[in-house]
């Protein structure tokens, strides 16, 4: 028995495929070398690996161990947990404790990482209570693993309980707590936080600095991001220092960090500098341009991403999405467009809202409206961008009519994007009566403030339609101080109407705000015209050159060599 046992383990420890470990399984049956706790561990082991392994397999054998160890079933559950089926470690986890089996120190951290995965704060909580009676809570294991799960299940505060209660914070603890304060939108208090780790004397490793890397990131903090990443060359992590220990997640991190903080020569200059490019710090350059408005430069990195034969996943997509809209560029839209077709993307309700706003802003409502058709579900956002783009393009009856079949779906609630299309379409329409109807119900129904550009679609609506009294009583009402565009609204409506005293009440609270464009400058000169007041028409046009206010010129465009090939 013995010599089998002793040929077979280290067979079991060279074990590469499942065709070989399943020749050893049988081998184990027939010399008897199954009944021994060890080797029966490693075959567990194996199966549970979740590359070479096989979860079904480990299941079959779990199931006739008529005596699991200890050992065997923090193996199953953590396979479990590391699985696409988590929920079955908790499970696991219960029935452990029901056949009599105690839970260890190990168990822990692996059930409370399924608990994690799946954000169920309830059986984390039991968790913690079984981690109370049995006396873990001082271990250093299971204490992470539950501070890990309250923060991944959004719970702040019981993290920071479980935390204080930590007799020796480790850089695991310090990491988990930072990571859960970034990804529950509390980067201030991340950053905060890190600077409390470094002054307690506990050194971050290279989670830790991405983590907090990503917090500078979401809070536009170039200079705490700065610090952070003299650190990181400090501790030796500097991962554009050499190319053989290159740690491309960190780099990212660095990158997209002083992308996102707008420093956009330096992080040019370190992302040319990458040894390998990842799709993440492509996707991370191309949005960062984005979402500053340096569409053309965006769209060159777009194109040469796609150049680069890299297989473009839902943030990619996005992005060049997103640049197609801003510039107009109508044809590498619909190169995009062509190229998601192909591919399992398509049905993403992201990326199907992108495509439809894409085709709204650049006129192609057409497209526009048979993507937004064509989605299987349709959420806030898409309704919101088929409404505002049908009423940005003159098609305010279909605007209202879509927002109407939106009210109808109960599992969508309009928001206050929405409701500024939808106060724009009766605006289009000079509908008062249904647009105060709308305007009321916003606050009544969904418990929506409005906003000052809600304001200003009232204010434009009623003044179209001559109603100028209610416009000002409107804006008397306004909860914060009117701006250019509710006053330029106002103006509007008096162009149309000729309504030249109320101009020159405007004038002066015109004159009083900070210079914005020659927009309303431009009204007021084109009201005093319009009735022969030639000599205000010339102060108005004066006050502008005073002010040095060059008018708006009017543009157009269009689309040459966009298509990347």
């Amino acid at each position: 028995m013995m010599k089998h046992y002793n040929a077979i383990l280290p067979l079991l420890d060279k074990c590469k495929t499942m065709t070989e470990l399943r020749q050893l399984h049988g081998l184990m049956i027939t010399t008897s070398v199954i009944k021994y706790v060890i080797p029966l561990s490693r075959l567990i082991d194996f199966c549970a690996n979740p590359k070479a392994g096989d979860l079904d397999y480990a299941e079959s054998v779990f199931s006739q161990i008529e005596v699991p160890s200890a050992y065997i079933w923090n193996s199953m559950i953590k396979t479990y947990s590391n699985s696409n089926n988590p929920d079955e470690a908790v499970h696991m986890y219960r029935e452990m404790q029901r056949r009599g089996y105690s839970p260890d120190h190990f168990t822990f951290p692996f059930v409370l990482k399924a608990c994690s995965v799946v954000t169920n704060p309830h059986h984390g909580k039991c968790i913690h209570c079984r981690i109370l009676k049995t006396g873990f809570e001082l271990d250093m294991y299971a204490s992470c693993g539950l501070l890990n799960m309250y923060v991944s299940c959004a719970d702040m505060v019981a993290g920071l309980k479980v935390f204080d209660a930590i007799p020796k914070w480790n850089v695991v603890a310090w990491t988990s707590l930072i990571s859960g304060y970034v990804n529950n939108g509390w980067p201030r208090k991340a950053i905060e936080l890190y600077k409390d780790m470094e002054f307690w004397g506990v050194e971050p490793n290279e989670i830790t600095l991405v983590n907090v890397l990503v917090a500078c990131s979401h809070s536009r903090d170039i200079d705490s991001g700065k610090w952070v990443h003299s650190r990181v060359c400090q501790l030796g992590y500097d991962p554009f220092e050499s190319d053989s220990n290159f740690n491309v997640i960190l780099a990212t991190a660095i990158i997209d960090m002083y992308a996102k903080c707008g420093s956009f020569g330096y992080a040019r200059k370190l992302f040319n500098k990458m040894p390998k490019k990842s799709l993440v710090v492509w996707n991370s350059m191309v949005g960062a341009y984005n979402q500053y408005g340096r569409v053309e430069e965006a769209l060159g990195l777009f194109r040469d991403m796609m150049i680069g034969g890299f297989q473009p996943d839902t943030a990619t997509f996005l992005s060049g999405i997103g640049v197609c809209a801003h510039l107009g560029a109508l044809a590498l839209g619909q190169n995009i467009h062509s190229f998601v077709l192909k591919t399992n993307i398509v049905k993403d309700i992201a990326v199907g809202t992108a495509l439809l706003d894409m085709y709204a802003k650049v006129g192609d409502a057409r497209s526009s409206h048979k993507i937004f058709c064509e989605l299987q579900k349709k959420d806030a956002i898409a309704w919101t961008s088929m409404i505002i783009g049908l009423a940005m393009h003159g098609h305010a009856e279909e605007a209202l009519a879509t927002f109407k079949r939106m009210q109808e779906d109960p599992n969508v609630i309009p928001d206050k994007i929405t409701y500024i299309g939808v106060l724009s379409a009766c605006g289009h329409l000079g509908l008062v009566e249904e647009g105060q109807r709308h305007f009321t119900s916003m606050a009544d129904d969904y418990s929506i403030e409005p906003t000052v550009e809600h304001y200003g679609c009232m204010v434009d609506l009623l003044s179209r339609a001559g109603h100028f009294e209610k416009a000002e009583r409107l804006v008397e009402k306004m909860p914060t101080q009117p701006n250019i565009a509710i006053w330029g609204a106002l103006l509007n409506g008096c162009e149309i109407h000729g309504n030249v005293n109320l101009a020159d009440q405007l004038r002066s609270r015109i004159t009083e705000l900070e210079p914005q464009g020659s927009g309303v400058y431009v009204l007021l000169s084109n009201i005093y015209a319009r009735v022969g007041k030639w000599q205000e028409a010339k102060l108005a046009r004066e006050l502008m050159a005073h002010r040095r206010i060059a008018k708006t010129r009017g543009h157009s465009a269009i689309e040459l060599k966009l298509l990347y090939s």
